[in-house]
């Protein structure tokens, strides 16, 4: 065992404040780094130490790992947390972190490796009962091959990149005359995107449902599920509302799901955190997507179903500990469900709608939790993801867990900039989302931004009227009074006019 008593954040915003608290409970001392444009985030003032590393621009400030791993040596400092995003699935970073003797909260790097091709995931993975979308096991360039390949799959297919994801060089393809073309686009996107042209080809599943599982393994060979979440409700897929657990997923399926992601995680001798995704047809068969090999943005409601804390466990791992519970100790305690608030424009395409929190008010109450890194009076600054926070509830029911996020929007308000809030109130309150009958195309099946329009009874109706009426004969009545007084004011004039 090696005990981390200092702790770098390489990262910023509520992510870095999320795992810095968790290790102050823990007794650990934290460093803190930032950008110019996050100097006085309150990250930077939570921590013990703060390092400025650079400009705005990521590339020049959270992405410099040498830089980091500089600090840490500077700083006496014994292990890095990545967070999500950036350097956390960097495996190059991973193993520089290592090789210089400092620890790596998270993975090896030939974890990172293996998980972040997408090809060399499912390559890894295939050697175990897991059940696999149909497509191509190599990268595939020859159109004509593709092309056969494709007709033996059958239309319609996605062609996908390798590297990446967040559905940049990600083409649906719905017949055999198209294909060329969405070939030469995916291949052309993923070389620009992720400086890595390699495609492959997968049966498209026309209603999907994403579903993914949280997995803990420590550095003996232990590994346990948590559970899963519902991911499904995304804008340019990617999530804006998670929930966990899945309305739809039955014990047996929870269960047969469960085993896989172990499965999927032991094949590449994993251990840290970790999340295996699923997509789920109509038919409720899932199939290995792909595996993050991070903390996810969403994990929070995992924590509140479970009680446990995974930033807490991710430490604890790295430390040299075994998992203190077998899978037979977990258990789901209610329902929670996490939206992410993002300062985007729902009324304008999920445009970020960057500006200063002239406003800034947090729900509060029972089973509510907001994790954020901004206050009242902040810019958002351009150079990053949008998201201002993720608000989370958590009640004994997913009803109730709907009725309180509900609320909870309510009562957050944010003025001076635009944010999903409204969107996400629309969601909850969906017909298809309360049954939980929705896949990843809810947004485009069921969402127009005249939507988010408020609704009115007839009574308000009435009472807006009546009130739209009497402030017009108000104003009538003033310009009436100030005609007559230049009238008065006129005569006046022409009556001095006569003196003179």
């Amino acid at each position: 065992m090696k005990k981390i008593n200092k702790l770098l954040v390489a990262n910023r915003g509520e992510i870095s404040l999320r795992i810095m608290r968790t290790a102050k409970e823990m007794g650990i001392k934290t460093v803190a780094v930032y950008s110019e444009a996050d100097r006085d985030a309150p990250h930077v003032k939570f921590a013990d130490e703060a390092v400025c590393l650079g400009p705005p621009a990521s590339a020049q400030s959270y992405l410099l790992g040498d830089k980091i791993i500089a600090v840490c040596k500077s700083l006496q400092v014994d292990a890095i947390h990545p967070g999500y995003g950036f350097l956390s699935e960097n495996a190059d970073f991973a193993r520089k972190v290592t090789n210089a003797g400092i620890i790596f909260v998270g993975p090896s790097p030939e974890s990172i490796e293996v998980m972040g091709s997408k090809l060399a995931a499912k390559s890894t993975v295939s050697q175990y009962d897991i059940p696999m979308v149909p497509g191509t096991d190599e990268a595939i360039s020859d159109i004509p091959a593709a092309k056969e390949r494709a007709f033996e799959i059958g239309y319609p297919i996605l062609i996908k990149a390798s590297a990446g994801g967040g559905g940049k060089g990600m083409r649906v393809v719905e017949n055999e005359g198209e294909f060329e073309d969405q070939m030469n686009r995916a291949i052309s996107e993923a070389q620009s995107s992720f400086g890595d042209g390699a495609v492959f080809i997968e049966k498209y599943i026309t209603s999907p449902k994403h579903i993914e599982i949280q997995v803990l393994g420590d550095q003996h060979g232990n590994i346990v599920h948590l559970f899963e979440r519902e991911c499904s409700v995304q804008r340019r897929h990617q999530k804006i509302i998670e929930e966990a657990p899945s309305a739809v997923v039955s014990p047996e399926m929870r269960k047969a799901m469960g085993e896989a992601a172990v499965q999927v995680a032991r094949s590449c001798n994993y251990y840290g955190a970790g999340t295996v995704e699923f997509i789920v047809d109509e038919q409720l068969k899932f199939y290995f997507l792909e595996m993050n090999t991070r903390l996810q943005v969403e994990h929070p409601v995992t924590e509140m179903i479970t009680g446990k804390d995974l930033v807490k466990e991710q430490i604890l791992i790295a430390e040299g500990y075994p998992l203190s519970y077998t899978q037979e100790d977990l258990h789901i305690h209610g329902h929670a469900i996490e939206v992410r608030v993002y300062a985007e424009d729902p009324r304008n395409n999920f445009l970020p709608d960057i500006g200063r929190l002239e406003t800034y008010i947090r729900p509060q109450g029972p089973g509510i939790r907001v994790d954020d890194g901004f206050e009242q009076g902040m810019d958002i600054p351009i150079y990053y993801d949008p998201m201002i926070a993720k608000l989370v509830t958590h009640d004994e029911s997913r009803e109730k867990a709907i009725e309180r996020m509900i609320r909870a929007i309510e009562e957050y308000k944010i003025t001076g900039i635009e944010t999903t809030l409204a969107f996400c109130s629309f969601v909850l309150q969906h017909e298809k989302f309360k049954s939980g009958d929705f896949d990843t195309k809810f947004v485009e099946k069921y969402f127009t931004p005249e939507k988010l329009n408020p609704i009115f009874s007839d009574q308000e109706l009435s009472l807006l009227a009546a009130f739209a009426v009497d402030r017009f004969e108000k104003k009538k009545k003033s310009l009436r009074m100030v005609n007559s007084q230049n009238g008065d004011v006129q005569k006046s004039s022409n009556w001095k006019n006569r003196l003179i």
